[in-house]
């Protein structure tokens, strides 16, 4: 036990003080991937709610797609998945946080509109009703493959839920 509280502490030590008592939304490991075809792609994190009230993502924004949108994937009566968007957002509970990952909740980019490779940065605007806009840089990773591939380039049914 002893070493329990030892190790605890040694860590809260070493977290930097304003990062330990700041308040309000904090994103964590942003990262984006693009598909092979470079026409579609989403951003994955966890954003976490230091305030004492819930909040909620309702939007964003990028400047590399035409559409950029907050998406999650179900599986429908026929046991399919489909990537829909969600237009009421995602909760983050007060004190607590929310992850954006890959087969689950994300953003979705839609008509990218440059090429984009490993290593470059996007620009992604993430809105809250609380805390309102946190301008993000976000690294893209490397491309997209595998299952997740498939669900950025139509494997899945989008639903028609973009008003196509």
């Amino acid at each position: 036990m002893t070493r329990t509280r030892l190790a605890a502490a040694a860590l809260l030590a070493a977290l930097p003080i304003s990062a330990a008592a700041q308040d309000g939304i904090h994103i964590e490991e942003a990262f984006a991937l693009i598909s092979p075809a470079g026409n579609s792609g989403a951003a994955f994190m966890r954003i976490d709610n230091h305030g004492a009230e819930e909040d909620r993502l309702i939007a964003a924004a990028s400047d590399i797609s035409q559409r950029t949108e907050l998406h999650t994937h179900i599986e429908d009566a026929d046991g399919v998945m489909r990537m829909v968007e969600v237009e009421a957002g995602f909760a983050i509970p007060a004190g607590g946080a929310h992850a954006l990952q890959r087969g689950g909740d994300h953003v979705m980019f839609m008509g990218v509109t440059r090429p984009l490779a490993e290593g470059d940065s996007i620009t992604l605007t993430l809105t809250f009703e609380r805390e309102g806009d946190l301008v993000l840089q976000v690294p893209v990773g490397a491309p997209m493959t595998g299952a997740h591939e498939g669900a950025h380039e139509g494997a899945h049914d989008h639903g028609g839920s973009h008003g196509d």
